[in-house]
């Protein structure tokens, strides 16, 4: 609810559902409510609190949350940590945290071995998600224009 409320532009109803929620553990509702703390969104901008939010999600297995620490880490210089959180969320599939990594190798901020292996866990996320029947669903969908 706190998602549908912060669409509508309602962000004090956003913030007191998503509270709730981050309350349960939802990753998302943290998630939200980090973006709404940096933004200032219904609640005045903390960056500390937006943080927290963020690492909580990251840690319940958010893939937005982990990319964005890896972008706020290397905005601080923290390369190290910020390849750390590229390296998670590419592991769960993120083709933009693939993309960062790729930069950060061709600096020499990240291992040959490091970098592979990132590879090889996107690689294996991806396949994951695939399944012939999706695939067969996914062809009869496409439409050619001529």
């Amino acid at each position: 609810m706190g998602v549908d409320y912060r669409k509508k532009g309602d962000f004090g109803s956003a913030f007191k559902y998503c509270t709730k929620a981050a309350g349960l553990k939802d990753s998302q509702a943290h998630y939200e409510l980090a973006n709404m703390y940096y933004a200032g969104l219904g609640v005045a901008k903390n960056e500390k609190l937006a943080n927290h939010h963020l690492e909580e999600a990251a840690i319940a297995g958010h893939w937005k949350a982990r990319f964005d620490l890896g972008i706020y880490e290397g905005n601080k210089g923290n390369i190290t940590r910020a390849v750390k959180h590229y390296i998670i969320a590419a592991s769960h599939g993120a083709d933009n945290a693939v993309n960062a990594l790729i930069k950060y190798y061709k600096v020499g901020q990240i291992s040959k071995e490091d970098f592979a292996a990132a590879l090889r866990a996107h690689q294996a996320a991806i396949d994951a998600t695939k399944s012939p029947l999706r695939e067969a669903a996914d062809s009869t969908q496409c439409i050619e224009f001529k």
